[in-house]
């Protein structure tokens, strides 16, 4: 069996966003823009939709097309196109240790984007730039999965950083299950096999997640899952191959990772394991007020399944969480062992990649601006003054250690060749 990844499905809606935006970050530059778009837009929806359909091999790293008409990164931060002034910032969303991230409206196309802020120096204090150019660099490894959020755009000014990434209003995994307690097996079910997808899927681009949590998962206004946060990911582990960075949250380590020892993709699989089991039970499966005793737990307790599950859930639960990786459920193949599993004979995957499968479960939300699901802990917040109100500020010796940070995706950048 083989794992097939599909692009995220372009549009009519969202072939009108782009075309709006670009034709807002080009008003002026060139007459006739607007003859040239209805020009451009069907062939383009012809050649998108139909790459929407085909199949998907990921490419490896280093093997961006050849022919790009401009380069898709500016080292320098005067470089970008976009400025902080572009958007309107309407809502916190989310906070970070290095930032916010802000509900923003492109004040000339009108799209609604998650902008996330962060502060350089709070980074370099931390000496946390690799993890943020890590998240970057992943971020443009064609993550084209529709379980992934996608970056549209970077860009920054000499103090701060901004990822311009998809806005998923449907909350979070961790708000739903406050909310509720835990799931009914098919609604775990489903989030779990699109969880796994995903999984795969960077796996197959030998990047390692290792920060699945329910603060990470997201629900879109449809209800499908969205992983979020790639700033703990690493890069470069084949299956078979190991790493031995001490990170991620302490509810769902892996044994090996508690112990310092090397660690392969696996590890995602345990991590898979606890957020299932606490989808089912309510709490994950080792969970302790006191992470010592916690940790212990995850090293030696054994699993305690309670009665509620099927025996598939059981046999699931007992084959992620094993506590030998190279005994674990998906530790040998990776993705195609959990495709196989019983758990998931109800799963088309094909559908399920397709956004076919219809979710058990669809957010209220009645447009952008609905922010019923996210945690009022940070709605109620201020947006910060200073955002958005000075493109260029002083005091910013630190931009070189963000060099090739700004992005620009290459669609905008063969318009504006064309143009020229």
């Amino acid at each position: 069996m083989t794992v097939t990844c599909y692009p995220r499905p372009v549009t009519h809606a969202r072939m009108r966003d782009l075309v709006s935006f670009f034709s807002a970050l080009l008003k002026g530059t060139k007459g006739g823009f607007g003859d040239f778009v209805h020009k451009l837009v069907p062939s383009q929806q012809q050649q998108l939709c139909r790459y929407a359909g085909a199949q998907k091999t990921p490419r490896p790293e280093g093997s961006e097309e050849r022919g790009s008409l401009c380069p898709q990164t500016s080292a320098n931060p005067d470089d970008s196109r976009l400025k902080p002034s572009d958007f309107d910032y309407l809502k916190v969303i989310g906070q970070g240790s290095f930032g916010k991230v802000l509900l923003a409206r492109h004040r000339e196309s009108g799209s609604h984007y998650a902008v996330k802020v962060l502060q350089k120096q709070v980074i370099l204090k931390r000496k946390e730039q690799r993890h943020v150019m890590v998240e970057r660099n992943v971020l443009l490894k064609g993550l084209k999965h529709p379980f992934l959020v996608g970056l549209h755009f970077s860009f920054q000014t000499p103090n701060t950083l901004y990822f311009v990434l998809d806005y998923v209003n449907g909350g979070e995994l961790f708000y739903h299950l406050q909310r509720e307690g835990s799931f009914p097996e098919p609604r775990a079910t489903f989030y779990a096999a699109e969880m796994a997808s995903a999984l795969g899927y960077l796996h197959h681009l030998d990047i390692v997640y290792r920060d699945l949590k329910p603060e990470n998962i997201l629900l879109d206004g449809e209800g499908h899952v969205m992983l979020t946060d790639f700033g703990l990911c690493k890069e470069g582990v084949a299956i078979g191959g190991t790493t031995h960075t001490f990170c991620g949250t302490p509810e769902y380590l892996a044994p090996e990772v508690l112990k310092g020892h090397s660690y392969c993709p696996a590890v995602d699989w345990w991590s898979l394991g606890s957020v299932l089991f606490e989808m089912l039970y309510g709490l994950p499966p080792f969970y302790s007020r006191s992470k010592v005793e916690m940790y212990e737990r995850i090293l030696h307790a054994p699993l305690k399944l309670r009665r509620g599950a099927s025996r598939a859930a059981r046999s699931l639960l007992e084959g992620l969480l094993e506590r030998d990786a190279s005994k674990r459920l998906g530790g040998s193949r990776d993705f195609v062992e959990l495709q196989c599993h019983p758990f998931f004979v109800s799963i088309n995957w094909d559908d399920l990649l397709a956004r076919k499968v219809p979710p058990p479960f669809v957010p209220n939300v009645a447009g952008p601006c609905d922010v019923r699901y996210i945690d009022p802990e940070f709605t109620r917040q201020p947006v910060p003054a200073s955002v958005g109100l000075s493109d260029r500020c002083h005091g910013g010796e630190a931009g070189g250690a963000f060099s090739g940070f700004s992005y620009m995706p290459p669609l905008e950048c063969e318009v504006a060749e064309l143009l020229s």
